[in-house]
């Protein structure tokens, strides 16, 4: 039950109703008016910015629009006042009917509450993480993991069918030196002082097992074969070995992907799919031969001008056009890439997302030209971006992996302080903006620690059924979602406040799906828990206002069926970030 959209409803069908009786102009655009939450609680269960956004439309004063919708609106059976105050803005209240229909709807769901069929019949893929398989997960992933994987997770509970996906960066220059790595890591394996790893290569131990993996499958007959077959050889094991630490690393953070995408099955086996992308960029007129001025920075010396095949990606807002082949033949990184999108396009996605790194904000550009090229302008591409994370201990950075060597791992981070505080915490900000991540901070049991406290108050509420039980035995958690529900007993303004924020709970889920932005989520849980813990708090200075109330059973139920609700918006929203809901601390 989502009571905001439901008001939205009637404030449309008002609307259309002032229009057909000649009050309204028959084609008055409505686009705008929306339902919001009042910024002040004490003006009502919420605001109406309908007269306002049509006044300049309508040609009329705010506040006569305004007097019209309210009059009509004050019919309503649910709708217990309608204010118009100041130059037209409209503030609502509910008859408590409306919250009783509430926490009747959140007992027949449980946490299902505030989940929606908004995307229904739209798919979507998010592709995120897609690290290079060139060594273990580090804490510069992590961010972009969890915002991905909570996108997916908001965009599924709004209804749409999602495919999250993972990138495999398995061809090209990169993979080529983790070969050479893996090469001298083999034949440390079998005993040779190999010194210091040359420069460009990957220095890191994790290599090691890669090495006695090779010993154990060929013995010394790798070195037998030629260079080029060694490193092949190399290469394709570490590959294997690398994404499986990966999977093994996100599995960590309880992220997971549907689709594991291979770059070099772009152009293995009987189809070429980069000359498919580029014949029919070719085929619109895009590609042509030419040559790029020389790259900034590059020495202009050692700069030679050589005719590639080029895609026109600045008629589609790039700064340049974009090299897709060598002049030898052979592909570029980017027409590879081009490749991927186009086969992302022919699976048919109503909407695609690429999240990507603070570091690859040059990039978007020429991807989201190849995209706008290779759908012909349909296909709805975004590309959200998260910022840096800085690893903190007590204020201070934190050392880099001594396993890894240049980097701090992600694996290290969530065995130190868990998934959940690296989740929630990565979620907190919009993924735009930097973080410091301080381990000392997020495994804090304070108001300072947001995931502590949003956890306490779930487990806070537990605790609270389970003294209730005790003392009154009809009023068990399993009787109370079957017994009849009188919210009218809840007059206090804390417990008000909180029936507020529960009914919030779907317009949240749907504006973080379509806004996306999952930080809205995280945020939520915390005013909620916040609001609680407040309540919990004025209980303890006032008798009166404690949860239960050994004195008057019927308040005792009213107000634990509100906990039962404001427990099960918690439990719903931590799943779907993918954080526990602990039931004691």
């Amino acid at each position: 039950m989502n009571i905001f959209a439901e008001l939205d409803a009637k404030v449309r069908a008002t609307l259309d109703a002032l229009k057909a009786d000649g009050s309204l102009l028959s084609d008055l655009d409505l686009a705008g008016i929306e339902v919001q939450e009042p910024r002040d609680p004490s003006h009502g269960d919420a605001a109406l910015n309908a007269a306002m956004v049509l006044a300049k439309r309508a040609q009329k004063k705010p506040r006569e629009i305004a007097e019209l919708i309210a009059a009509r609106l004050a019919d309503d059976a649910q709708i217990a006042a309608v204010d118009v105050a100041g130059p037209g803005f409209i503030n609502v209240r509910f008859e408590p009917t409306v919250w009783e229909a509430l926490v009747a709807d959140i007992f027949a769901r449980g946490t299902d509450f505030g989940r929606s069929d908004f995307g229904a019949g739209r798919s979507v893929q998010v592709e995120y993480v897609s690290a290079n398989p060139t060594g273990p997960m580090h804490i510069g992933h992590c961010r972009g993991a969890v915002f991905g994987d909570a996108l997916a997770a908001v965009l599924a509970a709004v209804g749409y069918d999602v495919t999250r996906e993972y990138y495999i960066n398995d061809a090209g220059a990169q993979v080529d030196k983790l070969g050479q790595s893996a090469v001298l890591r083999y034949r440390e394996a079998l005993g040779e002082d190999i010194g210091q790893i040359p420069e460009g290569l990957y220095p890191g131990d994790y290599l090691k097992p890669v090495g006695e993996t090779l010993k154990e499958r060929y013995g010394d007959a790798l070195l037998a074969k030629s260079e080029p077959e060694q490193i092949s050889t190399a290469r394709d094991a570490a590959i294997d070995l690398m994404m499986d630490m990966i999977r093994s690393d996100l599995g960590a953070l309880g992220v997971r992907h549907d689709v594991f995408f291979s770059e070099r099955s772009l152009n293995t086996g009987d189809r070429d799919q980069v000359a498919e992308a580029i014949a029919v960029l070719r085929d619109e007129g895009l590609i042509f031969e030419g040559l790029l001025p020389r790259p900034k920075g590059h020495d202009e010396d050692d700069w030679e001008e050589r005719e590639q095949t080029l895609f026109r990606s600045t008629e589609f807002g790039d700064d340049m056009d974009r090299a897709l082949m060598k002049s030898d033949g052979t592909y570029t990184y980017f027409a590879n890439d081009v490749a991927y999108h186009y086969n992302k396009v022919e699976r048919g996605f109503d909407q695609m997302f690429n999240v990507l790194g603070a570091d690859h904000i040059g990039y978007i550009p020429r991807i989201k030209a190849a995209v706008a090229a290779l759908s012909g302008g349909k296909a709805d591409f975004q590309t959200p971006v998260c910022n840096l994370v800085k690893v903190m201990r007590n204020g201070e950075p934190v050392r880099m992996s001594k396993r890894a060597g240049t980097f701090v791992e992600l694996r290290d981070v969530v065995d130190e302080v868990g998934r959940d505080p690296v989740r929630f915490m990565m979620l907190m900000n919009k993924s735009d903006t930097p973080i410091d991540f301080d381990l000392a901070k997020v495994v804090e049991q304070s108001r300072d620690n947001p995931v502590f406290y949003v956890q306490y108050a779930h487990a806070r509420l537990a605790s609270v059924f389970r003294k209730a039980a005790d003392q009154f035995p009809e009023l068990a958690l399993t009787h109370l979602k079957s017994q009849s529900i009188a919210m009218v007993r809840l007059s206090d303004d804390g417990e008000q406040d909180l029936l507020r924020q529960v009914s919030r709970y779907p317009r949240l889920l749907l504006m973080a799906a379509r806004e996306r932005e999952p930080h809205r989520l995280p945020r939520y849980l915390f005013d909620l828990a916040s609001a609680l813990h407040a309540q919990w708090g004025r209980g303890n200075d006032n008798p009166a206002l404690r949860f239960i109330r050994e004195d008057d059973p019927a308040l005792t139920k009213a107000r634990l069926q509100l906990m039962i609700c404001v427990q099960t918006v918690l439990a719903s929203g931590l799943d779907i970030l993918g954080v526990d809901a602990p039931d004691t601390m």
